[in-house]
């Protein structure tokens, strides 16, 4: 007879206990097969590849050398009293600090504009986004040729409107302003669709709103409810824009090779340099630690300050 509490469960039989651990064993399997493939690729692509440069690092191997040998922390010692790895880091910081803030204030400029506009948004929305989506390298080449000396449309139209030209790209005055203003050209459109994207989720009524508490003028609805309300997308637009300049490599590469003088030296420039070029791999290994500590510390700093002035809706 079963008790007022309800029947007595019944003992789990061997049989089952066993099917319940081949079910679990076969989804198991199936879990591995399905992540197997991107683990592999995941360790041999990246976590690899960064236990392999630490390990690099503390040591004197040249690339492509039979031998190498323990040198301890002597590579970031080389590495720290090399002036011109410390020409490259304040070119890298002088870049960044050109391209960010521009990058952002024209992202968010032209997004208003785009916005506040009924016709051909998707054409201003392509037209502004498409640097972003070409090949660096072919743009480069076109950059080249506009900032040419001589025959550049840049001087051209300068000397038509009566202003200075020069030489951009072999002048250590205007190097790097010259690849700053690439990089903010190159990076405008993905701040543009960020900012649009920010715009559309910003809701109607909180603008109804500011105009019943007076705010009838565009510079108020901005202050008031437009910034406020984009503080996560300018926090993203922000870093992610930073760390793009940060890792700036292409137009060095292609157009300066880190000259005139070191001019337009940054830092992945020199790793790449003393790494395939100079084949002093144990020494770009350690710049590319001291890169990565640099990286890594803005973005956390850069993240943390900007959260805490930022709303959250």
């Amino acid at each position: 007879m079963t008790s007022a509490l309800g029947a007595v469960p019944k003992e789990q039989s061997p049989s089952s206990g066993t099917a319940a651990r081949a079910a679990a064993f076969g989804e198991a399997m199936a879990a591995l097969w399905l992540a197997g493939p991107a683990t592999l690729a995941l360790l041999a692509l990246f976590i690899l590849p960064v236990f392999a440069v630490f390990g690099i690092a503390f040591t004197d191997w040249q690339f492509g050398g039979a031998t190498l040998h323990f040198v301890g922390l002597a590579n970031f010692v080389d590495v720290l009293r090399d002036p011109d790895f410390h020409a490259s880091i304040v070119n890298t910081f002088v870049y960044v600090l050109i391209v960010v803030p521009v990058t952002v204030i024209l992202g968010l400029v032209v997004a208003l504009l785009i916005e506040s506009g009924e016709s051909l948004r998707a054409f201003y929305r392509a037209v502004h986004f498409l640097p972003y989506m070409a090949m660096l390298s072919a743009m480069a080449i076109s950059w080249e040729g506009l900032l040419h000396p001589t025959i550049g449309l840049v001087n051209h139209v300068f000397a038509l409107v009566g202003l200075p030209t020069a030489n951009w790209l072999r002048n250590e005055d205007t190097v790097l302003a010259s690849l700053a203003v690439i990089g903010i050209w190159q990076n405008l459109g993905f701040a543009m669709v960020l900012f649009l994207a920010g715009l559309k989720a910003i809701p109607r009524d909180l603008y109804d709103a500011a105009s019943v508490d007076g705010a009838d003028l565009w510079l108020d609805r901005l202050r008031t409810v437009t910034l406020p309300m984009l503080g996560p997308t300018t926090m993203f637009v922000v870093i992610v824009v930073a760390l793009n300049a940060l890792r700036v490599f292409d137009t060095v590469q292609i157009l300066t090779q880190g000259g005139p003088g070191h001019a337009s030296d940054v830092l992945l420039y020199t790793l790449y340099r003393e790494s395939f070029e100079y084949l002093r791999t144990g020494y770009g290994a350690a710049v590319t630690i001291i890169f990565l500590a640099i990286v890594v510390s803005l973005t956390l700093v850069q993240a943390r300050v900007m959260d805490r002035k930022v709303h959250y809706s």
